[in-house]
């Protein structure tokens, strides 16, 4: 990693974001595995920078979502539902990524959008409002 943490921690915010608006264009389009895939990767990046800002080494995916549980969802730093929320992300990335034969569709991919806006403004405003 070349610059600063802070220049890392940005980078990620910043794919972040972009990672969401990827997700939003791939549900516009019908695309709903794909636009899970984005979804939980807007989060995965963001969930990273955190990890940075905290100065937590994680080297896996579930290492991130382990760290994410156990530092600020049972510390209540984060509300227990975006743990769930992250949780649930991840494994449908793996169902719709690996899985055979699945498919997700409108009905259960539109209310992750919302969420997961949530989410990414959530981490973000934790991020910047202070060390933790």
């Amino acid at each position: 990693m070349t610059g600063t943490s802070g220049d890392y921690i940005d980078y990620r915010i910043e794919k972040a974001y972009d990672s969401f608006d990827d997700a939003q264009l791939l549900f516009s389009n019908e695309r709903w595995n794909a636009c899970v895939n984005r979804l939980y990767y807007s989060c995965f990046y963001i969930t990273i920078a955190l990890m940075v800002k905290n100065g937590i080494e994680t080297t896996t995916h579930d290492g991130v979502r382990n760290q994410l549980g156990l530092r600020f969802v049972k510390t209540n730093l984060i509300d227990k539902h975006f743990g769930k929320l992250y949780s649930k992300l991840f494994d449908y990335r793996l169902k719709g990524d690996y899985g055979d034969l699945f498919d997700f569709n409108e009905a259960l991919v539109a209310p992750l959008i919302t969420e997961v806006e949530k989410y990414l403004d959530t981490i973000k405003t934790l991020i910047l409002a202070h060390d933790i």
